[in-house]
């Protein structure tokens, strides 16, 4: 499949005139620290779930560094809001490579796969929230890296649940879907990469939704929704405009089952939606905070150092650490190999990442040459009593004939 984010090899030999400041320079050996660039959404529309993920980021960079850094060097994490702005993104990335950055951490779908030619030009080792598909492929992204299960590996775990859940039902013939989603690059991502190919593999009926930007009521689309008969309903869309989508359809006594893709399957949207979000599934690649995993022992040993309480944070924050918390892991193997610390070094040291142990949190991080999407599986939830419990263990995303 042609994704047509491809960079040409024409473009891959053009040097930025900042360039210079950026991944392909090494720092100095031993003294210098280690900067990395950030944007994260603080204002915008997706600053529902980007708060908490921001805090994440700037919670393990603090975490990190009150602990000797990492290979004894302190991290100068700089940052700003973009409130979801492409032009923003691409002004401040330029800025913070030419102040050094040798690391990116990015946020929205549509400003990370803008940026794709030019973190390949400066060789950026780049890490965002957007878990587009395409972004995992070398090929396409060779600086990019998926540390969470792509939007498309999410809604085929979701599909492969729904058709099983159809089945043990008593449901004859095939499930119906309703995607729900986001009128953007980040809510078509699970249908345009992989969906559609597989639900026409598994057989499933799965009909498109758009959720308007900036609508504050989709009580037509709920209503447009019954009138396909569908079973279930995929969310892919933020906790906020999500929680309205839940009370509207609980409104209309719609009684299909509402499944949420990873960015409204959290603390937040029980909190907006209420009783109404009862009964609802998510689909997690990382779990809420407070669950009990070994691996989080550090994030709740943090948060309780600053008293802050862990069951106010939602999924978004455990995504932000450790998505940190790898690109931390590739930085210290990159210092380790003895190389000049570049972003051409750190990706190699993050390609030989294998089988990366969270302690339970996700599945085991493996990244390749070859591939640059480090899990493949995750964990289906519901709320009850108005939490969320699991419901599976990890569910491996099936492939695609």
């Amino acid at each position: 499949m042609r994704f047509g984010l491809i960079v040409p090899r024409l473009l891959m030999l053009v040097v930025f005139v900042f360039a210079g400041c950026g991944g392909g320079e090494p720092a100095d050996p031993g003294t210098d620290e280690i900067k990395i660039g950030a944007i994260f959404d603080l204002t915008g529309p997706t600053a529902d779930i980007g708060t908490d993920y921001a805090d994440a980021v700037r919670a393990w960079v603090d975490w990190t560094n009150g602990r000797g850094g990492i290979g004894g060097r302190q991290i100068d994490l700089i940052f700003q809001d973009y409130a979801y702005q492409v032009d923003r993104a691409e002004q401040l990335y330029s800025q913070f490579v030419q102040e050094g950055a040798i690391v990116f951490m990015g946020w929205g779908t549509g400003d990370t796969e803008a940026l794709v030619p030019r973190v390949a030009t400066d060789r950026i080792p780049f890490s965002s929230a957007s878990l587009s598909h395409r972004l995992g492929d070398p090929e396409e992204a060779p600086f990019n890296f998926l540390v969470a299960t792509s939007y498309s590996q999410q809604f085929l775990v979701s599909l492969d649940w729904i058709a099983a859940d159809h089945a043990s039902g008593g449901g004859s013939g095939r499930p119906g879907v309703a995607l729900l989603h986001n009128a953007s690059p980040f809510g078509l991502s699970p249908w345009t990469q992989l969906g559609e190919d597989y639900a026409a593999q598994a057989g499933i009926d799965v009909r498109l939704f758009e959720m308007p930007r900036g609508a504050t009521d989709f009580t037509a689309e709920m209503i447009r929704i019954r009138q396909s008969e569908a079973g279930y309903i995929v969310i892919q869309n933020t906790s906020a405009p999500a929680a309205v989508a839940v009370r509207n359809a609980r409104s209309l006594g719609l009684d299909a089952t509402i499944v949420c893709l990873n960015w409204c399957a959290n603390a937040l949207l029980v909190d907006l939606a209420g009783d109404s979000s009862e009964g609802v599934v998510g689909g997690m690649p990382y779990p809420p905070p407070w669950v009990d995993a070994p691996g989080l022992a550090d994030l709740k040993q943090h948060l309780a150092a600053r008293g802050d309480d862990v069951s106010d944070r939602t999924t978004a924050y455990t995504q932000g650490w450790f998505t940190s918390e790898i690109f931390g892991e590739g930085i210290r193997r990159a210092l380790e190999s003895g190389e000049p610390l570049t972003g051409e070094s750190i990706r190699a040291a993050l390609e030989e990442i294998t089988s990366f142990d969270t302690g339970g949190v996700t599945v085991p991080i493996t990244f390749s040459t070859g591939d640059h999407r480090g899990a493949n599986g995750m964990r289906m939830f519901r709320v009850e009593n108005g939490a969320w419990t699991p419901i599976t263990d990890f569910m491996t995303a099936p492939e695609v004939r």
